[in-house]
């Protein structure tokens, strides 16, 4: 028995020593082959030659394995008793202390498609550790993933090229149609998942959207709000911010309305700006996808968004080519507060697209009339729903407003009355009340400017005339709702599909 290894299937207590008596109960066992490995069978087959001769030579056998004669007695004493399997290793077939369990592999790579998605390795370590409790080292993680052939954003184009010919070497070598297809499948998720498309046919057809965050001017990291158009590459909008925000993107949208017209279609990321995020506040104005998209709405826009960056490749290569250049530029022209930043942005624009974008001249523009000013500045307008106080005012961001008509004086309402606060893209402020009157707002100051009873200057202020909006506005409350529920109903389809 040297070349099998026999051992029971239960706790057995002479395990290791092959009586007669264990071996006739041999449905008590599981016999395999014995399969040692070069060095194993080295010291084996020298071992078996010093027992198997009269007159062993220990001395030789020692120098021909490199190790004491002492050592030599021990493998010969445990051949004697064992038989081969004495020189299989111990720990041959049990896995490693610390092993990472198929479990853990297994959340580990659904957490990365269904939640962490896009963020590259060293980062997606970061937040295992962070939010879900997994401490692992980056070669682990990435490890894991890539046996999935799930590849960070970061690869480097060497082990792309490498996965890529090994997973097509595994397809030619496949002996079934169905193992050939799931080698397919791993493929395609290697490869550039977006394929090279053509450009869009039409000016205006297209317009993607993107911020990015860089250290525009030295010390200050502003957001670059951006717009190109599809078809020729063109920045038809481009704002700065402190942070990427509403304002951001409706300063973009209101350059392309005053100088191009209306685009047929946005393409975006999934920022909260763009993608519906039911919170748990009650509040509509916290659910900024309700604002943007309810501009688009009422302007006849379509709003496509997608969490991968290479699907909106033209704005992202757009932004690496901004940051090597506008810097520069800023720091040339003595550029230091943002306020200058945008300004000196509309000449920039022109200059980019001068040098980087396809004549838009010879291709045929989608994009409809320009809306009138007053109209883009109600449309570009921030909604939310407030309720009248003890003293028939509205309060909005820590400030307090009274209700004006059209001829300056004030509306009064009873405590509790709900109405729709809305703020122009100007900055003007207006309420709704039960989807039929609108009102001009005014903010009530903290202290009088002047005393009645002390100062001698002293003038009773009269009402000034207010411009009230027409009624065919897009404020009214019950057309928002209508709106708000039809996109938490469709983000909750698109959930339960993507599940």
């Amino acid at each position: 028995y040297d070349n099998v290894l026999i051992y029971p299937k239960r706790k057995c207590p002479n395990y290791g020593i092959l009586t007669p008596a264990y071996l006739l109960r041999q449905e008590e066992f599981i016999i395999r082959k014995v399969i040692l490995t070069m060095d194993e069978l080295k010291k084996y087959e020298v071992i078996k030659g010093l027992a198997d001769h009269p007159q062993p030579n220990k001395e030789r056998a020692a120098l021909t394995l490199g190790c004491t004669i002492r050592h030599i007695n021990r493998m010969l004493a445990g051949y004697k008793t064992y038989g081969k399997v004495y020189f299989v290793h111990g720990n041959k077939g049990r896995q490693p202390a610390n092993t990472i369990q198929n479990d853990v592999k297994i959340t580990i790579i659904d957490l990365y498609r269904s939640k962490y998605y896009d963020a590259n390795f060293t980062h997606f370590t970061e937040l295992l550790d962070r939010h879900e409790g997994i401490s692992l080292s980056v070669s682990s993680v990435s490890k894991i993933l890539e046996s999935e052939y799930i590849l960070s954003p970061k690869v480097t184009r060497a082990k792309h090229k490498r996965i890529i010919k090994h997973l097509k070497d595994l397809k030619k070598a496949a002996k079934t149609q169905t193992e050939a297809d799931a080698i397919q499948t791993n493929l395609v998720a290697a490869q550039d998942a977006h394929t090279r498309r053509p450009r869009a046919a039409y000016f205006g057809e297209l317009l993607q959207m993107d911020a990015t965050s860089y250290e525009w001017i030295p010390g200050s990291i502003w957001h670059l709000h951006l717009a190109i158009d599809d078809a020729t590459g063109r920045i038809v909008g481009a704002w700065f911010d402190t942070q990427e925000t509403l304002n951001g993107y409706y300063h973009v949208f209101q350059q392309i309305l005053t100088d191009y017209g209306i685009p047929y279609k946005f393409f975006t990321d999934r920022r909260t700006v763009f993608t519906y995020k039911k919170k748990n506040s009650p509040s509509l104005d916290e659910d900024t996808y309700t604002q943007f998209a309810y501009a688009c709405h009422q302007l006849g826009v379509e709003l496509e968004s997608s969490s991968i960056p290479q699907a909106k490749g033209r704005v992202e290569r757009f932004n690496q080519t901004l940051q090597s250049r506008l810097p520069i530029e800023l720091r040339l022209a003595g550029i230091t507060t943002i306020e200058a930043a945008n300004e000196f942005l509309n000449l920039q624009v022109k200059e980019f697209n001068a040098k980087f974008s396809l004549p838009f001249n010879t291709i045929k523009s989608v994009f409809e009339e320009q809306p009138s000013n007053e109209k883009i500045n109600l449309t570009l307008a921030t909604l939310c729903e407030r309720t009248v106080d003890t003293g028939h005012c509205l309060r909005h961001s820590n400030s307090y407003y009274k209700m004006l008509d059209k001829n300056g004086l004030q509306v009064h309402y009873r405590k509790g009355t709900r109405t729709m606060f809305i703020q122009a893209f100007d900055g003007k402020k207006y309420c709704c009340v039960n989807d039929a009157d609108i009102y001009a707002l005014e903010a009530i100051p903290e202290h009088e400017a002047k005393s009645k009873n002390l100062d001698l200057d002293y003038k009773e202020p009269k009402p000034k005339k207010k411009y009230i909006p027409p009624m065919n506005h897009p404020w009214r409350k019950s057309i928002f709702h209508k709106f708000v529920q039809k996109q938490e109903h469709h983000w909750d389809d698109e959930e339960k599909a993507s599940a």
